[in-house]
Formats: C-alpha cells, sequence, structure tokens
C-alpha cells in the first residue's frame, strides 16, 4: 500500500509539473544551445584565438614597479603579472570610475554650473560659476587629470557628493574589482582608498569600451571652451607614450607621494589589443613601454 502510495505521489507531481510550468520556448533554447556549442567548438577547433607565447625571451627584469600585470584585452589572458592583486593608492587611474559614474547620470550634452574649486593638485583651469558641458568636464579631468573638474562631476552628478562615492564602490563590485575601494572621486591619498593593478586592468577595459572615454585618453591635446565660447582652456595629456609608441591608444597616469607613478596603457597593434598596468613605479613610461615591447615580442594571436 505504501508503494502505491508513492508512485501515485510521484504521478502526480509529475503531472501537476507539466501542467503548470512556464512553458519553454523550444526555438529560443535550441538557438541558446546551439549558439554555446558552437562557440564551445570554436574554443576547441581554434585554441590560436588565444595569445601564444611563441618565445622564450627573458620576462621583464628589474621593474621598480611595485605591481604590474600585461592582460590580452579580448580574452583576458594575463600575459605577463608582477603581484598583480597587491592592493596600492591608485592616485589619478581614480579618475576612470568617476568618469564612468558621472556619465551614467550626466549626458556629455548637459551643462554644469561650476561651484566652489577644488585648488589641490593638478588643474584644468575652472573658475567658480564657469558654465560648462560635462563632455569639456570629461576632456579636462582625464588629459590633464584636473581634480578640479573630477570634483565638480562628482558633486554635480549624483544627489551628493557621498551618494557619488557609494556608486563608485558598488561599480567596483559589479566590475569584478574585489580588492578595490574609494573615498574620494580624484585620487587623493588615503588609507581607505586602494586598487590592484589586476582591478584597475578590469576598469580600463570597461572604460575604454565607452566611445567618448576611449576618445579623450586618446588626445595629446586640444582645446575646450566653457558654454559661452569666450574661455578657453588648453588641455595637454600627461602620457608621455601618446605619440611616441606604435598603437598606444591611452588611458590614465596617476602620481602622488604615496603611490609613486602609474600608468594603465592601451595598445593595439594588427588588430591585437593588451592592457598594461604600473603601480608604484618610479619609472612608469620606460617600464610601460618595455612591458608592452616584450608582450608584442613573445605572443602571437591569429589574424
Amino acid at each position: 500500500m505504501i508503494a502505491r502510495a508513492i508512485i501515485a505521489s510521484i504521478i502526480i507531481l509529475t503531472f501537476t509539473a507539466v501542467v503548470f510550468l512556464p512553458k519553454t520556448d523550444f526555438n529560443t533554447s535550441y538557438l541558446t544551445e546551439a549558439k554555446t556549442e558552437a562557440t564551445v567548438a570554436a574554443i576547441v577547433q581554434n585554441p590560436e584565438i588565444l595569445p601564444k607565447r611563441i618565445s622564450t625571451y627573458q620576462d621583464p627584469q628589474q621593474l621598480t614597479a611595485k605591481s604590474a600585470i600585461i592582460l590580452d584585452a579580448k580574452t583576458g589572458t594575463q600575459l605577463f603579472k608582477k603581484d598583480p592583486d597587491l592592493k596600492h593608492l591608485p592616485a589619478s587611474t581614480t579618475k576612470l570610475m568617476t568618469a564612468l559614474v558621472a556619465l551614467e547620470s550626466c549626458s556629455p550634452e548637459q551643462v554644469i554650473t561650476v561651484g566652489p574649486v577644488e585648488k589641490e593638485g593638478s588643474q584644468m583651469g575652472l573658475s567658480a560659476g564657469d558654465k560648462m558641458t560635462v563632455e569639456n568636464l570629461l576632456y579636462g579631468m582625464l588629459i590633464p587629470s584636473g581634480n578640479d573638474a573630477g570634483m565638480v562631476l562628482a558633486t554635480s552628478c549624483a544627489r551628493s557628493y557621498d551618494q557619488f562615492i557609494a556608486r563608485m564602490n558598488e561599480k567596483a563590485v559589479e566590475l569584478g574589482m574585489t580588492n578595490s575601494h574609494f573615498v574620494n572621486a580624484v585620487g587623493f591619498d588615503n588609507d581607505f582608498q586602494y586598487s590592484t593593478a589586476m582591478d584597475l586592468a578590469r576598469l580600463a577595459k570597461v572604460a575604454v569600451a565607452n566611445p567618448l572615454i576611449s576618445k579623450i585618453v586618446d588626445t595629446k591635446s586640444t582645446v575646450v571652451t566653457d558654454v559661452t565660447g569666450k574661455k578657453t582652456y588648453f588641455l595637454e595629456n600627461v602620457n608621455k607614450l601618446l605619440g611616441n609608441v606604435e598603437g598606444i591608444e591611452g588611458i590614465k597616469t596617476g602620481e602622488t607621494e604615496g603611490a609613486l607613478e602609474i600608468l594603465i596603457s592601451k595598445t593595439t597593434r594588427n588588430n591585437n589589443s593588451i592592457i598594461v598596468v604600473v603601480l608604484g613605479s618610479k619609472h612608469r613610461f620606460d617600464e610601460s613601454k618595455k612591458l608592452i615591447e616584450w608582450a608584442y615580442k613573445n605572443y602571437f594571436w591569429s589574424e
């Protein structure tokens, strides 16, 4: 009797599931599975889609950088690393996160009236009362690394500055930046503001996926104005690699007394892109160039 009761229960549960569960879209399910299988097959049949090391050329030696990483931008493959998860002051590379968060709430065309101006560190040259588009503030923050422009964006593209910082940390979690935390929007040294080479490489990959940010960080110098066209700002990029290294496309410098020298770079050659991060360096431009050249000498990508 017990056995019959159990069998009856199983039949009832099966019938209920068939009748009441949501219908599966067979075509969608089939296409999804087929697409997944095709992707897996492509990877198995074409392992060359991953960068392959083709040389035994010696790994970069005697870097002054405390932490460094080279990532293949397409696959995320690590081509070189030196303590990539070491927590470190991020300095002005913070501004890449500030740019992403600002563009979530403010459109590039939006006009902002500048309030009190941050005077510490590098400047775009803003004055209280200037009326600026968000786009031109982004130019001022990312090219000469203007703290004044960064603080204006952070105080204008959220209900409050604290809310903006909170959103920066939420965004870090969303991007998988598990070893990063922010307490200010421009990169001032603080014991509670930190990131890693790995996390900054992740941030850079997302940042340059935004066409506007990608365009700005690849700009060597430019001139922008306020909305009246009467006040002019001459902007010069701090990144000395721009125009001096084949395929360089930005991304962001950083330097403070505590952080030492930092550089995030993106380089593309023959349609193959790498992201290089050096943290805590004494020679960020030379060491980044060394890592870039090393990567392209040692790795092969299929066309």
